[in-house]
């Protein structure tokens, strides 16, 4: 068997014409929709994008593996101690180390392992294609190194190719000759002058009045998609067709992949998956262009397989997935072994059988920028809140997501059943998950004891001082004796 995973970096999924976007984004990404599966309701376990490839290649939770943050004591996986062997365990257990085991030739096209140190990624893989850009490269770039190795290997009968773009990931950069197929299309409806002056009062990096930090990026002047405010309408707009060009710019190279693949004579015999390792949120929570929260917008990614032979499955999945749980079902399709080890649950059975599959409610967790827990079940999204990255949160949140899809009225006071349900099942949850830790620690309490996510901790009375100059003082007042730590 061939496997082709085409990893779109911060892709949300209400941003493909296949889950209902009214832009024309995704032409080839949908067409794969018709002819393969869409699952509805899959989350990463632990966003942003370390936690979450992390979880990916080790098939555990952040709680479980350690690594939840972009810095510090719990960037780093738990290392297997005095029982590691030559060899780690993950050399065992890796996600692309199953699919060797079972005689695929595994190759990654990646840049993730660099950009974030996180070189237990290349766990598994026979072969690593590093494209050099520490993230910043375009689909261009990587699709040239992709499509370079299928020439020369395509053939072969079993293999694991890995190709990682990370167009949509702020700042904005698909070249100005690719043109703006978005001029002219009308912007998500939510997004109105009104929300827009409200976000520009509120605090926090990527916020309406600091889009890509905590103060202006001079770097990013140079990049005419990119907004440094959301002053206006027009910087509204320029924001989401940079999000959507970035898109629409890694759609179209894919559709080279597909190409090469067809020139080969082997597309209709390759699997084929797309994902990313995160959504993104693009004003919701009053954040833009970035991945700060455990929200709907940031768990949720798009998950579009076309398996050959797996016929007469229905072609769209609404249970509730974690994204480890796809990867374990990918090892179940191929033969391969699901480590004991694995909090990912396969579910290939049940797919194949027609059967639903999913969970009855997941947990969620963010530690780079908030520090945050969620449940999502239902129509629901329950948030816990214990370090807000000084966004401004409360505490516990609750969304409606179904009706209110874009995070704008909570409603924790209204429901308190629904919120004093959540927070028992994230209560035996903590509790089962520490029970089976391989240290007894929940990693959120070292980054707690940090200062919070690394991406929060930063100089603060700057921060302070910006507040107050642009018209925040409030803010600034509520955050001057405290840095909203919350055990």
């Amino acid at each position: 068997m061939r496997f082709l995973y085409l990893d779109i970096d911060t892709l949300r999924a209400d941003h493909l014409g296949c889950y209902g976007y009214h832009r024309d984004t995704s032409p080839t990404i949908d067409h794969l929709a018709a002819a393969g599966i869409r699952f509805e309701h899959c989350h990463a376990s632990d966003t942003p994008c370390l936690p979450s490839r992390s979880a990916l290649i080790t098939g555990r939770f952040g709680i479980h593996n350690g690594a939840i943050d972009h810095g510090g004591l719990r960037a780093e996986l738990l290392p297997d101690g005095e029982g590691r062997g030559f060899q780690s365990g993950l050399a065992e257990t890796s996600w692309a180390a199953r699919m060797r085991a079972v005689g695929m030739h595994t190759v990654t096209v990646s840049s993730f392992a660099e950009r974030h140190s996180a070189f237990h990624w290349y766990a598994g893989f026979n072969e690593v294609h590093n494209v050099g850009g520490v993230g910043y490269e375009r689909a261009d770039e990587v699709t040239a190194v992709a499509l370079d190795w299928l020439r020369r290997n395509g053939t072969r009968p079993d293999w694991f190719l890995h190709v990682h773009m990370w167009d949509p990931h702020t700042p904005y950069r698909t070249p100005e000759s690719f043109g703006n197929p978005f001029a002219d299309a009308p912007l998500p409806g939510w997004l109105t002058e009104a929300v827009r002056a409200e976000h520009w009062t509120l605090p926090g990096a990527h916020s309406a009045q600091e889009v890509l930090g905590y103060g202006p990026e001079p770097a990013a002047d140079s990049l005419p998609r990119q907004p440094q405010q959301i002053a206006s309408m027009g910087d509204m707009r320029r924001m989401v067709d940079g999000y959507d060009c970035g898109v629409r710019y890694a759609d179209m190279h894919i559709a080279m992949v597909l190409g090469e693949l067809s020139r080969l004579g082997i597309l209709d015999d390759t699997a084929i998956m797309v994902s990313g390792d995160h959504g993104e949120t693009l004003g919701e929570l009053g954040i833009y262009g970035d991945h700060q929260t455990a929200d709907e917008l940031t768990t949720r990614v798009p998950v579009i397989l076309r398996w050959p032979g797996l016929d007469g499955v229905p072609p769209v999945q609404p249970g509730l997935h974690y994204q480890i749980d796809v990867a374990a079902t990918i090892l179940e399709l191929l033969g391969a072994t699901v480590p004991e080890s694995w909090d990912g649950a396969g579910f290939a059975s049940a797919l194949r059988s027609g059967r639903p599959a999913g969970r009855d409610h997941l947990v969620l967790s963010q530690a780079a920028w908030c520090v945050q827990r969620a449940v999502r079940w239902e129509d629901w999204l329950y948030i816990r809140t214990y370090h807000d990255a000084y966004h401004g949160f409360p505490d516990t949140m609750l969304f409606d997501v179904a009706n209110d899809p874009h995070e704008q009225h909570d409603v924790a006071a209204q429901r308190p059943d629904l919120v004093a349900l959540a927070e028992a099942r994230l209560q035996r949850w903590r509790e089962a998950m520490l029970s089976a830790s391989p240290d007894g620690l929940d990693p959120i309490d070292t980054v707690l004891a940090q200062g919070g996510g690394f991406h929060a901790r930063v100089d603060l009375d700057a921060y302070l001082q910006r507040l107050r100059a642009t018209g925040r003082a409030g803010w600034a007042e509520r955050y001057e004796a405290t840095s909203r730590v919350a055990v």
